[in-house]
């Protein structure tokens, strides 16, 4: 039984030979990324003019400002959110690109 190897990790599932990305295959991720990085921001504008508009109904309705003030505050949650998504995406695009970069030999780091 001291010979056996025990897995206490039961959520990461780690490859035991993971092949190097090829340059192909990062810009392909990098893309991925890019157009989640455009989905992420186009909901956040959607959600911020829906926020917008709420207010502006809120001040129209009176007799339902309370609830137009909800859906408005739910949905500039929801503006917030999503470019926060959008911010992390834009930063996972460019790690795809430096790595891209590095792949294809295009980009040296030099320490000194």
């Amino acid at each position: 039984m001291a010979e056996e190897k025990q897995h206490h990790h039961h959520f990461h599932h780690h490859k035991e030979e993971e092949q190097p990305a090829s340059y192909e295959q990062l810009k392909e991720e990098e893309k991925h990324h890019k157009h989640k990085q455009h989905l992420g921001e186009a909901g956040a504008m959607a959600a911020g003019a829906f926020a917008l508009y709420e207010k502006h109904e809120a001040k129209k309705d009176p007799e339902h400002a309370h609830k137009h003030k909800i859906e408005e505050e739910v949905a500039a949650a929801v503006a917030v959110g999503s470019g926060g998504y959008a911010f992390h995406e834009h930063h996972e695009k460019k790690e795809s690109k430096k790595e891209a970069e590095e792949a294809s030999g295009k980009k040296h780091h030099h320490l000194f």
